[in-house]
């Protein structure tokens, strides 16, 4: 079998070359359906076609997935899926390989080509599998820190625990990593080893009355001024202090506000960098969001109450040497079921592996406050 070297950005004459103008065409008609659904019956009828293919056109299809939006994504998986299980026999391993080991492939792109060397070559797949606890895909990344929490355990050894806990992205890995080191008395400041940011300064509660609010600019988008005092919602409000001391440093808005409905609030942050740099922001946040940094805008997400998680957005930014100011725009709608309450965000700072990058301005992480110990009764 010819062996083609993929491109990580899937450009479609350069497909025309692989594989023929037909099936670059039928790629090009899934890679046009559109997050609402437009173009389901072409893509549908492109699908039929490109099944017919043979083993050869699943790197290919694994490549289209290359920044295609998750309809279809969708659609080249079930694609990939059906043409794998009619050639189980004779899948182009070298080449699903050759695609795993690119790491700017999209991640579950990937991780299908990792399943499918699995499915052929089980041993191979073990072998590579170990090279995958620091890679940018959680995907592939969580199956190689099971693996060391699994020999940690079986040899009750405190440095693969430690390992695992430096490669774990997921929150019951980095959980059982962390209660096995801490029951060995070896202390660990999750916050400080992630990178997640404790000390903001906030402002609110603004107007987000039929959720205007996150379209509107309020005065901390023009300028940053500790001092000011803004008309807010209901009367004047001003910056004030706000600290967490959450395990995995989530800032909870309702804390100095109340739990309120249809509102805007800001959260700001200093960071101060030893040194100009590539990094991400690792977002965590359920409710609509805007991110600028140094005055500019990263990115914003106009939803409400769509789950969060740890490291639920990524965001490439460059960091300047000294002082970088990062401003968090979070709005709560008008929703009022219980699910819907929670008005909150977990943010850090750190390289294209999820390795934390410290601020040389960083507190000491806050510690949790002692319970409230009832009085006797007489």
């Amino acid at each position: 079998m010819k062996r083609h070297k993929l491109p990580h950005l899937l450009a479609i004459t350069t497909l025309c070359s692989f594989l023929g103008a037909d099936t670059a065409s039928s790629i090009r008609e899934i890679r046009s359906v559109d997050a609402e659904g437009r173009g389901n019956e072409s893509a549908a009828e492109a699908w039929s076609k490109i099944t017919k293919g043979d083993a050869n056109t699943i790197p290919v299809l694994l490549a289209a997935m290359d920044d295609a939006n998750v309809l279809a994504a969708n659609w080249l998986r079930s694609a990939v899926d059906t043409i794998a299980q009619r050639n189980t026999k004779s899948l182009p391993i070298a080449e699903l390989e050759e695609f795993l080991s690119n790491r700017n492939h999209n991640p579950k792109a990937r991780r299908l080509a990792y399943e499918l060397i699995a499915r052929s070559k089980p041993a191979l797949a073990k072998k590579l599998i170990k090279n995958m606890l620091n890679d940018p895909s959680v995907e592939l990344r969580r199956e190689a820190v099971q693996g060391i929490l699994d020999r940690a355990q079986k040899e009750d050894s405190t440095n693969l625990y430690e390992t695992a806990l430096n490669a774990a992205r997921d929150i019951d890995q980095i959980d059982e990593a962390k209660n096995a080191l801490t029951e060995a008395g070896i202390k660990v400041d999750l916050p400080l080893h992630f990178g997640f940011l404790m000390h903001w300064k906030v402002v609110g509660p603004f107007d987000n009355t039929g959720r205007k609010g996150f379209a509107t600019i309020y005065p901390p988008e023009n300028e940053i001024n500790f001092a000011k005092s803004y008309t807010g919602k209901k009367g004047t409000v001003k910056w004030s202090n706000l600290k967490t001391a959450d395990t995995y440093g989530m800032v909870d808005i309702n804390e100095p506000y109340g739990h309120l409905k249809e509102v805007v609030a800001y959260a700001h942050h200093t960071f101060e960098s030893n040194d100009a740099r590539k990094a991400e922001i690792r977002l965590g946040c359920k409710n609509a969001w805007k991110i600028w940094l140094n005055g500019s805008l990263v990115f914003e997400r106009d939803e409400y109450h769509r789950g969060m998680r740890i490291d639920q957005y990524t965001l490439p930014i460059e960091i300047q040497k000294g002082k970088n100011q990062l401003l968090i725009k979070l709005c709560q709608n008008e929703q009022k079921e219980s699910w819907t309450d929670q008005w909150q965000f977990q943010l850090r700072i750190c390289d294209s592996s999820g390795t934390a990058i410290l601020a040389k301005n960083r507190l000491p992480t806050p510690q949790p406050k002692a319970p409230t110990r009832r009085p006797k009764r007489g």
